[in-house]
């Protein structure tokens, strides 16, 4: 079975220009970051590539975790991409994803250890990683803990 994704995008004008682009509910304007030499309006390649692999992480770690009966208290995750710009060409190099996950109380470490396995896993598991393989490094660095009883 395939899955069909369509985007329509729109761009008003040349490279220091913006568009706006639309694919279910996302929408929203596009350009050039200023870092980059561009105007800034909007988001960019670069914050989408990494927003998909942060999305896609994060919703295969939620899920690895469920099916493991692990119990959650929270889930976030800060990610970073780097882009090497050489001579002029701009390369996607690197994706580090941080997830912080804080297990429910009473869990032991064997489940903490556990979790921890499944966060690396969710890295290689996720379909955008899979994508990106050979061409982007993509790691991830867990921090895994287990709540505090409430008295």
């Amino acid at each position: 079975m395939n899955h069909v994704f369509r985007l329509t995008a729109q761009w008003d004008g040349g490279r220091n220009s913006s568009g706006t682009i639309e694919s279910g509910e996302l929408k929203t304007a596009i350009s050039i970051p200023e870092p980059m030499g561009g105007p800034g309006i909007g988001t960019n390649p670069d914050e989408m590539l990494l927003g998909a692999a942060s999305t896609c992480y994060i919703i295969t770690l939620a899920a690895m975790l469920e099916r493991s009966a692990i119990a959650v208290q929270s889930l976030t995750l800060e990610s970073d991409g780097i882009v090497d710009v050489t001579n002029n060409v701009f390369t996607y190099k690197t994706i580090t994803h941080r997830p912080l996950l804080v297990l429910a109380p009473g869990q032991d470490e064997e489940v903490r250890v556990k979790a921890e396995r499944l966060a690396h896993k969710a890295e290689s598991s996720c379909m955008i990683t899979r994508a990106l393989q050979g061409n982007v490094e993509v790691s991830a660095e867990p921090t895994i803990v287990v709540a505090e009883q409430a008295d």
